[in-house]
């Protein structure tokens, strides 16, 4: 017998409320109310224990019913419930609260019950539940009748035979799509080579684990490839970064080698990190494709060396306008400001309640975003440095399965990553997409920290893209390894085996343990309620062996799988030309307009209705909040960290981007970048020299057609200079190369996305600097050399309607000695106050640290340079700094830095074109009201 209880707030319901006003703002405003209740089925149970259960989870501001029907009182009613096999995580903590109340339950399952008042339009009900934005298909289903049973019971597949060996090219390539392969013909041509060399034909699970051992978000083959450029060919970019980031290797542990790179910190710890993408899966599902980018980039971190701490998370979006106009979104996609909500909630959820803040991102909008967004998590941990070595798995060793079951989910995730999106995109690849379960992964990782601290874990790695084809694959590449599939504990049966090898469920790691420990190991994790299986061993064999129940379901020599042939690739990026302004235009322009403007954009106005659902603060590690100042409302440039409670010592994290700077110019773009995500770890008290700052590259490119390869080519570039001018090497990095759209004669490119994210150390929180100015009549003093006729890609060129053909050239020679001056004033206390400028230029740099400090300024630009007037307030070019220096502190200022007015008790900006007698004021605006203009954008979004 199924007993269904029903679970509802006796007060307000956020739930409704959320779901009320997201019909609002699509134009489905027929219903006054919605209210919602929690329905839980438990099977295999009595009467009488489901009573106790349920009185069990019911709060004091709650109310429930044990088998009853909701009672007739005007509503329509429908219920929304995950499909069966989708990883529904409330599900697994159903099963977790029985189990400690001493309950026997065969199976549990939960759903949402929606009332809809007034409840006499069917119609609109039906309206509301076809929408994607509120009902996602892809992984949801409305329940039009009551489940006979809650057990997903089935024959499990039997191991499939692919013919290969006979096929035309033709048919490869149909054989290639039909399997969601995203193989090319010189792949599958290999593949049926080897098939004829092995002398049969391969099994469904052979076919698909080489795709996913190949596939681009695995293999990174495009950065492998040599290019061919019209200058010749050149080598591959991995390589050139790699070769680059290997001159300046003091103070790197582990730089590409591991799940993440490891530094060294102070003392006895490391600090390890990594930043991931998960476009495809939140295009499709942000909430999920987002939750599970964390969860994913969280178990980076803990699967570095022998096992890491997480103690920070980042996140970087970008996204088309929230106001797009619904007829330029391109079929099978989603709206933006949908996406938008859905992602930051997906994020927000998983970190919460996973205790690891989220302290630092930014998020960026560009209409060419439409199609498919860009959703980019990073995670940062700390070990100790005896365990931040790679393990290395020896012959003999048991391979242990840690954390959730294996389900469907999750299958080609890999695969269709690395691919274009079309229209059906969403509809073929639904099981794609995993839905995380945060309290099962925090579980996990405090086992695996306790395994780690016994020495007990040999090798670790998480499981990820591919699933445990990758993450047992990839471990047994020096050695061999046999897995044995029928061991994996599934969440139902009746998965094929080539299911149980790629399925990518979440919240799992994969260990490699001595056989003598594996008793103990076990143990230590079902103490802490994770479930830990030995699921295969690691052999001499060279070959990648997996069997179920003695029949071979893969044999594929690691010979094979890593000897897919070198690549060439064209890669001929065109210079293309935007409008610019008239010459002369810009004489008759209202600058105080101009500056409400701009800090009104979407690229410039405050993020923090976002932030706020972030929790930075959990585990007590806070040094510099996202927030500072008077009212906690001014931003910071970057976050810091105190990681080792009691002791002084601060990690700083930063990062930057703006696509729209590689479109116009991929090498300087991406300068920018790099030099942007330097400039804010600076801004707060980070040194940017060798040993104490390292860089994260995260690429995020269109399709690598010749002209999108071209403009990677050059941004890689870009990037080798920036860590050539200052001495700093990148010790991880991602590529994701599948962001264009293609349906029809529509093709969706977006711009190209380098996101630079800097790391450092300090050696005392202390001396952190914030952005808010601290007393009036201070000095505001101006640091940088700035490329003032480069408007290019600016926010000020963009509300006048143009994108412009010359971005920003930092002076590479000058900003070390520049950056490591204005560390200097900051250590020897001649700093009260600093800001980055980066996107809006000086003015939203000033304007922001008004509005931390709560006051008002006046600047001469006369002072700033010999430029027009909106290039001195809106010029971009990153490297440049606001500082707030005390009156009484007259050090000589450097040609580079420039005395360019002072901080009043006035609530107002005044800007005078000169500091002589008739001097002409350009600007003369409120704090107040640049502040509602500044707050005013994301409001909207979030709060409507």
């Amino acid at each position: 017998m199924i007993h269904e209880i029903r679970v509802s707030d006796t007060g307000s319901d956020p739930k409704g409320a959320e779901l009320l006003a997201e019909m609002k703002r699509l134009g489905l405003g027929c219903f006054t109310a919605i209210r919602t209740t929690r329905v839980y089925r438990l099977q295999g149970t009595s009467e009488a224990e489901a009573k106790r259960f349920a009185e069990a989870i019911t709060d004091v501001d709650q109310t429930h019913t044990l088998n009853q029907e909701p009672a007739p009182d005007g509503a329509a009613v429908s219920e929304v419930a995950y499909k069966p096999g989708v990883m529904n995580p409330v599900s697994a903590s159903l099963k977790k609260i029985a189990h400690d109340l001493g309950i026997t339950l065969e199976a549990a399952d939960s759903s949402i019950e929606y009332r809809f008042y007034p409840g006499e339009n069917r119609d609109a009900v039906r309206e509301v539940l076809d929408r994607p934005e509120l009902v996602n298909k892809t992984v949801q289903r409305v329940v039009t009748k009551k489940p006979d049973t809650l057990l997903i019971e089935d024959t499990p597949g039997s191991i499939e035979i692919v013919r290969i060996r006979d096929l035309s090219e033709d048919e490869l390539i149909q054989l290639s799509r039909e399997r969601e392969l995203h193989l090319n013909l010189a792949e599958m041509l290999l593949l049926q080579d080897f098939a004829r060399k092995e002398g049969r034909e391969l099994t469904d699970a052979e076919v698909e684990m080489v795709a996913q051992y190949w596939s681009e978000h695995c293999k990174h083959k495009t950065f492998a490839a040599l290019l061919e450029t019209p200058q010749g060919i050149k080598r591959p970019l991995m390589e050139r970064l790699k070769e680059a980031s290997a001159l300046y290797q003091r103070g790197v542990i582990s730089a590409f080698g591991d799940n993440s790179g490891v530094v060294w910190f102070f003392d006895d710890w490391a600090i390890n990190a990594k930043v991931e993408t998960h476009n495809s899966p939140s295009a499709i599902e942000p909430y999920g494709g987002a939750a599970t980018g964390v969860g994913g980039v969280l178990r980076d971190i803990n699967g570095t060396g022998k096992g890491a701490k997480p103690i920070l998370s980042t996140d970087m979006f970008c996204f088309a306008p929230p106001s797009l106009d619904p007829s330029d979104l391109p079929k099978g996609c989603l709206p933006p400001d949908y996406l938008l909500r859905q992602v930051v909630a997906g994020v927000r959820d998983y970190g919460n309640r996973m205790g690891v803040p989220t302290a630092n991102g930014s998020i960026h909008f560009h209409p060419d975003f439409r199609a498919k967004p860009t959703v980019i998590v990073g995670a940062y941990g700390i070990l100790p440095t005896k365990y931040a070595e790679k393990g290395k798995p020896q012959e003999g060793d048991l391979v242990l399965l840690v954390g959730g079951r294996t389900g469907r989910d999750g299958i080609h995730g890999a695969t269709f990553s690395s691919g274009e999106m079309t229209e059906m995109t969403a509809i073929r690849n639904g099981t794609a997409v995993q839905i995380g379960n945060a309290i099962e992964e925090k579980r996990m990782f405090e086992a695996i920290l306790l395994l780690r601290d016994q020495g007990i874990i040999r090798a670790i790695t998480d499981c990820g893209a591919g699933g445990l084809s990758s993450a047992v694959g990839e471990m047994g590449e020096r050695t061999g390894v046999h897995l044995w599939a029928e061991e994996v504990p599934l969440k139902y049966s009746g998965l094929a085996p080539r299911e149980v090898v790629l399925s990518e469920s979440q919240e799992r790691m994969v260990l490699a343990v001595e056989h003598e420990d594996a008793e103990e190991a076990i143990a230590l994790c079902r103490s802490l309620n994770v479930e830990a299986t030995v699921v295969g061993k690691f052999t001499d064999t060279e070959r990648f062996v997996v069997t179920y129940k003695g029949e071979t379901v893969a044999d594929l020599p690691y010979a094979f799988l890593k000897g897919l042939p070198q690549r060439t690739m064209p890669a001929d990026w065109q210079r293309p030309v935007f409008d610019e302004p008239a010459e002369g235009q810009f004489a008759s322009l209202d600058l105080s307009r101009a500056f409400m403007k701009v800090l009104g954009d979407l690229n410039v106005c405050s993020k923090e209705p976002i932030v706020r659902m972030y929790d930075h603060s959990v585990q007590g590690t806070s040094a510099l909040p996202p927030f500072t100042g008077v009212h906690h409302d001014g931003p910071s440039d970057a976050c810091v960290l105190r990681p080792v409670l009691g002791q002084p010592w601060g990690l700083v994290v930063s990062h930057g981007m703006d696509p729209i700077l590689n479109r116009i110019d991929p090498y300087w773009g991406s300068v920018c970048a790099a030099v942007e995500a330097l400039a804010n770890l600076v801004a707060v008290g980070g040194n940017p020299v060798q040993g104490e700052a390292w860089l994260i590259d995260n690429f995020i490119w269109p399709f690598p057609d010749a002209e999108s390869l071209g403009a990677l080519d050059l941004s890689m570039d870009g990037l080798i200079a920036v860590m050539n001018a200052f001495g700093i090497p990148c010790v991880s990095g991602k590529d994701s190369l599948s962001s264009t759209y293609r349906s029809g004669n529509t093709v969706i490119k977006i711009p190209p996305v380098l996101c630079v994210s800097a790391f450092g150390r300090i050696p005392n929180v202390r001396r952190t600097v914030s952005a808010d100015f601290k007393r009036p009549d201070s000095r505001i003093v101006f640091v940088g050399l700035p490329d003032w006729g480069a408007m290019g890609g600016s926010v000020l060129y963009d509300k006048l309607g143009y994108v412009g053909n010359r971005v920003p050239r930092p002076d590479l020679a000058r900003l070390p000695k520049i950056f490591r001056q204005v560390h200097e004033w900051k250590e020897l206390a001649c700093v009260r106050a600093a800001h980055d400028i980066s996107e809006g230029g000086l003015a939203t740099a000033l304007a922001e640290m008004c509005f931390g400090g709560d006051m008002g300024a006046t600047i001469y630009l006369d002072s700033i340079g010999d430029a027009m007037p909106h290039e001195l307030l809106f010029n971009q070019t990153p490297g440049g700094f606001l500082l707030e220096m005390p009156t009484e502190v007259n050090i000589p200022l450097p040609d580079f830095a420039r005395e360019i007015g002072y901080t009043t008790p006035e609530r107002t900006i005044n800007v005078y074109s000169a500091r002589s007698w008739g001097s002409k004021r350009l600007v003369r605006t409120k704090i107040d009201d640049l502040k509602r203009a500044w707050q005013e954008p994301m409001r909207e979004v979030f709060h409507g």
